[in-house]
């Protein structure tokens, strides 16, 4: 069996054309068309292109993580997540992660330690989510969301976030695998 890091014999397809079919705001939708390394036929792939990510997991002096409830549109159903979302362009991620923060608790951020980077789902999507811990975050004012979120603002005590992981309560992929690399780099 191969490892992890060993070459397997998958060559990359080389991109022949690329079309946005569609401008949806927070992403857009293209065509590639790209060419078979092993037949050399083309196909068409499509690809949803948005600004990068950030992912930012608060957790309080009292070892609580600062969750937010919040509506969401794809699932039709309320969701229980950590704060996030799109980096603006030029905005540095460790920025973009303390807004968000701010922004969808009201809790503020002094220190910022990466998770690492994660591709949210390399067969579609061509950008990354930058993970972030917050330790000690202070509530320092009230939530101000667009007028296309509602948040609510929960805190867990982080002695529950395993449970809530495995008992599909936090389901959102990519926020869940925000919160177990983090209880990973808490063990080690």
């Amino acid at each position: 069996m191969a490892r992890m890091t060993e070459k397997v014999g998958v060559e990359p397809w080389v991109r022949k054309e690329l079309s946005k079919i569609a401008d949806c705001r927070v992403f857009s939708v293209h065509e590639s068309t790209s060419v078979s390394p092993k037949t050399d036929k083309e196909h068409s792939f499509y690809v949803i292109d948005s600004a990068d990510w950030v992912n930012v997991v608060p957790v309080t002096s009292t070892n609580e993580i600062v969750c937010i409830r919040q509506f969401r549109h794809g699932s039709e159903e309320i969701s229980l997540e950590i704060p996030g979302g799109l980096i603006d362009s030029g905005e540095d991620p460790l920025v973009a992660a303390a807004r968000e923060c701010k922004e969808e608790t009201g809790y503020e951020t002094g220190e910022l330690v990466s998770l690492g980077v994660l591709n949210p789902n390399p067969a579609i999507f061509p950008n990354r989510l930058h993970t972030f811990v917050a330790p000690n975050a202070k509530a320092v004012t009230s939530v101000s969301n667009t007028s296309t979120e509602h948040t609510e603002v929960q805190l867990i005590p982080m002695e529950q976030l395993s449970e809530l992981l495995v008992s599909g309560e936090i389901n959102h992929a990519l926020v869940a695998a925000t919160l177990w690399r983090l209880l990973y780099f808490l063990k080690t």
